[in-house]
């Protein structure tokens, strides 16, 4: 049986099975949160967002560094888990699909975790410990599901790397003498290597803000300096799960014991995205007293 209801925000029309009923969800067009309810046409009750706290909440630590692997063998993120598994695996036997199908199944997969990413972010944010619930949705909004997180990953990347940008238009000047390139050349990396430092302070912003103007530096900047040690624990495991990303390989006609090596590699890169994900939003949920917005 499914119950129909409307979100308590934007009034969109929402359909869930009834098995989820008292659950916690939320609206795929303007992502209120939400409870179930428990019967057609019932108002659903808002989850409205925490009050920030004037002084940072306790325990960062271990909730990142322990109680996130609860995440992993509770039985109530089993579906969750088995749809990034199965992500994960189509991605990596099309990797050397036919014709551009190895391209599309890349950014349909990438776009979808990036999406299932960003709701761990907004989720733990908001007092959430499980993994977000999983929304397919039709044909055409499974489209926008996929475009919408990489648009959105993309612009936060372009945003931080904005002085990298404008330093590379500069220093790849013809007119810059030949002693000079080893300087550029540095400064370069310092610059690329301090807007990734800034990327998980931005992706919260995005994730958890929703809203493009407040990239402002000092609101990135102030929590960041506020609680560096966290952050530093948040950037560390984003990096880890990045450098890890980086050495998976996909199926291209391995042996048996190779490509189950690769694909358990894809499985575990995604273990510590999830992971990272969470830290992001554990920092704002710990820290939200340092965020001006």
């Amino acid at each position: 049986m499914t119950i129909q209801f409307n979100c308590p925000y934007c009034d969109a029309l929402i359909a869930f099975p009834d098995r989820h009923a008292g659950k916690h969800a939320r609206c795929l067009t303007c992502g209120q949160l939400f409870i179930i309810p428990s019967s057609d046409g019932e108002k659903p009750q808002k989850i409205e967002p925490k009050i920030q706290k004037a002084e940072p909440v306790p325990g960062f630590y271990r909730a990142v560094l322990v109680d996130s692997w609860r995440l992993l063998v509770g039985p109530q993120n089993s579906t969750s888990l088995g749809f990034v598994i199965a992500a994960v695996c189509f991605k990596f036997f099309l990797g050397t699909g036919i014709c551009c199908m190895n391209y599309i199944s890349f950014v349909v997969v990438w776009g979808w975790l990036l999406g299932f990413y960003l709701n761990i972010i907004y989720e733990t944010a908001y007092d959430i410990d499980n993994l977000p619930e999983i929304y397919l949705g039709t044909s055409i909004t499974f489209i926008w599901y996929v475009i919408k997180p990489l648009a959105v990953f993309l612009f936060t990347m372009v945003v931080v790397q904005l002085p990298f940008i404008i330093a590379l238009a500069i220093l790849q000047s013809p007119d810059l003498a030949a002693e000079d390139s080893w300087r550029a050349e540095i400064i370069l990396q310092v610059l690329f290597a301090f807007g990734l430092f800034l990327f998980p302070a931005a992706i919260l912003t995005m994730a958890v803000g929703r809203d493009f103007t407040l990239l402002r530096p000092d609101y990135v900047l102030t929590p960041i300096v506020r609680a560096f040690r966290p952050y530093l624990v948040v950037a560390g495991l984003l990096i880890a799960a990045g450098v890890l990303e980086m050495q998976t390989q996909q199926y291209t006609g391995q042996d048996v014991p190779a490509g189950a090596g690769h694909l358990l590699l894809n499985l575990a890169a995604q273990v510590v995205v999830i992971i990272a994900m969470r830290s992001i939003g554990l920092f704002y949920r710990h820290y939200s007293c340092y965020f001006a917005w």
